[in-house]
């Protein structure tokens, strides 16, 4: 059974979710009303998805977040936690920072009960949770190149021109199959190039590879492939 962590300062909010996941056969382990209890309860639980705030008390949720994702923890079953960020703003550049420090999506608080249960079940398989064009929209609307992140992430050097041109198409807010299509691949083998990069680039999933591929210019926010439209 999935396990899950809320943390929101609003007892409503955490209520409803708890309600609408427990239905759906997601157990719901643990609560918490500020960045604080958050860190607490998922060193103590450690679920396997964080549902996590951003605006809230003492410590928020973004900073909660990047404490959970440096310490790393793992579930009982050795998988690395992840962290779905809870907001009422659609591209809210907090949403961006809490994407670069680890997080695997996020969520609106008025999301529906379907797409909550969908979401929570979608990161704890390893997923991220946001639609590629979505994706590269927020990215950018922030992100700078950033040779500091392209040294961290020991640059694109590592990747095959292959890779390389993957992860720009990645960028570029194509999905698998548009991949596919556009370099007349499989779908099982642009999955797996996208599992080497990610390997390669020490990235959990493949929004973190939009995010870098933007931070160290590889793709830039004007250059779209021939035939792209704009979103």
């Amino acid at each position: 059974m999935t396990r899950v962590v809320i943390a929101d300062d609003q007892a409503l909010v955490r209520t409803g979710f708890t309600m609408i996941l427990t239905a759906a056969g997601i157990e719901v382990v643990g609560q918490a009303a500020n960045g604080y209890e958050a860190l607490a309860e998922t060193r103590r639980l450690r679920p396997d998805v964080v549902l996590m705030d951003i605006r809230m008390p003492e410590l928020d949720g973004l900073e909660a977040t990047r404490r959970i994702l440096t310490e790393a923890p793992t579930t009982a079953e050795g998988l690395a936690v992840r962290v779905v960020m809870l907001t009422t703003f659609d591209l809210d550049q907090y949403v961006y920072a809490a994407l670069t420090a680890g997080a695997s999506g996020f969520l609106l608080k008025d999301v529906t009960p379907d797409h909550l249960v969908h979401a929570v079940r979608l990161v704890q398989e390893g997923d991220a949770l946001l639609a590629p064009t979505i994706t590269r929209r927020l990215v950018e609307r922030f992100a700078h190149a950033d040779s500091g992140r392209a040294t961290l992430h020991r640059d694109l050097t590592a990747l095959t021109p292959r890779e390389r041109e993957v992860l720009e198409l990645l960028a570029g807010g194509l999905s698998n199959t548009e991949l596919a299509t556009a370099l007349q691949l499989s779908e099982a083998t642009v999955k797996t190039h996208i599992t080497r990069i990610l390997t390669k680039l020490q990235l959990r999933d493949r929004v973190q590879a939009v995010v870098l591929a933007y931070e160290t210019g590889l793709v830039t926010p004007t250059a779209r492939r021939p035939g792209q439209a704009a979103h």
